[in-house]
């Protein structure tokens, strides 16, 4: 279900300025891709991200890279690697499935990837954290579900094109 108002992010805890710098950085970046403007008459926040997916092909890829900027954040903050895998599937995961025209858009508004990352990235951050075989079986799983969802995508979209060969082919 979709969130009717912006993650409420929390000030980060540590004593370090730098790091907390960082981590309201990625806050920032977010708040930008995912929840900037309220829809007027609605409950609902709209980002850069689904906006950007309207553009086709360009605006998914544009999307993404700048959410890449947190990932290259926790890389500087030296947060666990599963933490980063987990960073990683999440804008796998929007950038696969927006590239879908509209219902891509609409799944980016609802998945909100960027506030996720920024709220593993404020955690891993500021709490200690002790790598557990759970989190790498639970990252283990996304990627195996991923790839086979980019690969029943791909094939759908051959099949469909091959239906489409056939009945407009050479006669």
């Amino acid at each position: 279900m979709v969130d009717s108002v912006p993650p409420p992010f929390s000030k980060p805890s540590s004593s370090d300025p730098q790091r907390d710098a960082l981590v309201a950085t990625a806050e920032f970046l977010a708040k930008v891709l995912d929840t900037t403007v309220k829809i007027p008459g609605t409950p609902f926040y709209v980002g850069l991200d689904p906006l950007l997916g309207l553009i086709p092909g360009l605006g998914d890829i544009l999307a993404n890279f700048i959410g890449t900027a947190i990932l290259v954040l926790a890389a500087r903050l030296h947060v666990p690697q599963i933490v980063i895998a987990r960073m990683s599937l999440n804008l796998l995961i929007n950038g696969t499935i927006g590239a879908i025209p509209i219902a891509g858009d609409l799944f980016s508004l609802w998945f909100r990837s960027h506030a996720r990352n920024a709220e593993l990235l404020r955690r891993a951050a500021t709490q200690p954290y002790r790598e557990t075989q759970q989190a790498r079986l639970y990252v283990t799983c996304i990627i195996v579900g991923t790839v086979l969802l980019l690969v029943l995508l791909i094939v759908l979209v051959l099949w469909i094109v091959m239906k489409l060969w056939d009945a407009i082919g050479p006669s």
